[in-house]
């Protein structure tokens, strides 16, 4: 069965093209936004040659082809199905993130909401993370000496994601939050402007005080804040939107622009940004505490019930609380944690490969256990230890282990979203990470091997 005939098939157990609001596709996954998800017939779907699994989560039905496959199937797909942003013939309006939103509860939204925003920030502060890595690894050896030009530039090239997080997450929450982005960029640059105390990497350093109208305002800027920004800019596209039902168009160019920044502007000074660096300060503050006093138990449970958060699809707002940590504490220590039941899952699905006698599985587990280990659990999950169950339990046991593990040994991350074999590249103590890596992967492994399966239920 060629691509355009799986895209044939497709449409017609999904209960047919009207059922198909919007559809997008991921690296690994076709992601559709159903109309009436009891119209899909799932289990022939899961029949189809090259579907790796399909499950519905998030607002959205999603079906695993893998990577490259996805992409070919896509093709044939979005103009059989007559998808896109816009739905002109019923004048749905809305994009695919807006059609899945509304079929999530408040909660569920939330948390799609952050992730939207922080995804497309990781590859910068990825590459930030990996060169603090490079540079920790040249100063314990001495590979290069401190005072020289290459470190002093390699240091400057990995602290300015840092510095300037504010503006790109201004930029990517206005984009989100239906402001306009580049407002979003100017009100995080106010928050780092140079008129402010550049808190990052300073130890003690003590801020002026401003007076304005009696009002005592600290100069402090918000470098490498997460929480402050956010709460700003959300109030910024209040204020931007309410702005344009009021303003006449032919000024709107003008005035509500400038009107948007100047009241953002005091707001961000004065309430919002003392406000939103108290609650991250808060918040770190109280994950720093339970990180030291009983890390390794909730790394053991968090471990244990992270591939379990994965289904509700809670986990994409974890991002948020992970950029302020790594700014705030130094390291990002949940990471490592994530890390351990990704590969867990990996773990599990290996010996599914090796034990499974459904030649189909084995097609779908070998893949799968290699994209886990990469970082990118879903064809894990959902296409084998969730249809085995048993497996799944074993990779929760391992991820418990492994996170124990990494927690009682410190192990902490220079960066976000990398997981599985690509962290070693961000681990600030790759040895240790190995070894939980280890401890993960063979606990899932014997655990799913010892406790079996049923094979005709995944038939």
């Amino acid at each position: 069965m060629n691509h355009r005939e799986i895209a044939e098939k497709l449409i017609t157990l999904l209960g047919g093209k009207d059922n198909v609001i919007s559809a997008q596709h991921c690296a690994t996954r076709l992601r559709l936004v159903i109309d009436d998800e009891s119209k899909i017939n799932k289990a022939e779907i899961e029949e189809l040659d090259e579907v790796k699994g399909a499950f519905s989560t998030s607002g959205q039905f999603q079906i695993i082809f893998g990577s490259g496959t996805v992409n070919k199937v896509f093709t044939h797909f979005a103009p059989l199905a007559g998808v896109s942003g816009v739905d002109e013939e019923t004048d749905k309006k809305v994009s695919h993130n807006d059609a899945a939103k509304k079929k999530l509860n408040p909660f569920a939204r939330f948390a799609r909401t952050l992730s939207n925003i922080f995804v497309p920030i990781i590859p910068a502060i990825v590459a930030a993370g990996m060169l603090m890595g490079l540079l920790g690894l040249m100063r314990t050896y001495n590979w290069v000496d401190p005072e020289s030009g290459l470190f002093i530039l390699l240091d400057m090239f990995s602290s300015a994601a840092f510095i300037i997080l504010p503006i790109l997450i201004g930029f990517s929450a206005a984009k989100e939050f239906g402001g306009t982005p580049y407002l979003g960029a100017v009100i995080g640059g106010i928050m780092t402007h140079p008129a402010l105390l550049n808190p990052w990497g300073l130890a003690n350093a003590e801020p002026s005080t401003l007076d304005f109208l009696g009002f005592g305002v600290e100069m402090l800027g918000y470098q490498g804040t997460v929480i402050p920004v956010l709460l700003t800019v959300y109030m910024m596209s209040l204020i931007e939107k309410g702005l344009r039902k009021v303003v006449p168009n032919m000024v709107d160019l003008l005035v509500t622009p400038f009107l948007t920044v100047i009241f953002t502007g005091f707001i961000a000074m004065l309430v919002v940004g003392p406000l939103g660096r108290a609650l991250g300060d808060g918040l770190t503050t109280a994950l720093d505490f339970l990180y030291n006093t009983v890390g390794p138990v909730a790394g053991f449970i968090f471990g244990g019930l992270y591939s379990t958060i994965v289904l509700t699809g809670v986990h994409h707002s974890f991002h948020a609380i992970e950029a302020e940590l790594l700014i705030s504490v130094g390291g990002n220590f949940l990471l490592p944690i994530w890390a351990m039941a990704n590969v867990a899952q990996g773990g599990a699905t290996l010996a599914v490969f090796f034990k499974t006698r459904n030649k189909k599985m084995k097609g779908i587990a070998l893949p799968a256990a290699v994209s886990a280990f990469l970082g990118i659990t879903e064809p894990a999950i959902f296409g084998v230890n969730l249809r085995y169950r048993r497996p799944f339990i074993a990779a929760a046991i391992g991820g418990a282990l492994g996170g124990f593990y990494v927690v009682f040994t410190q192990v902490m991350a220079n960066g976000i979203g990398l997981t599985g074999i690509p962290m070693f590249a961000i681990a600030q103590d790759p040895l240790n990470y190995g070894i939980g890596f280890l401890i993960a992967i063979v606990v899932a492994f014997v655990g799913a091997w010892v406790l079996g399966w049923k094979e005709e239920v995944a038939k």
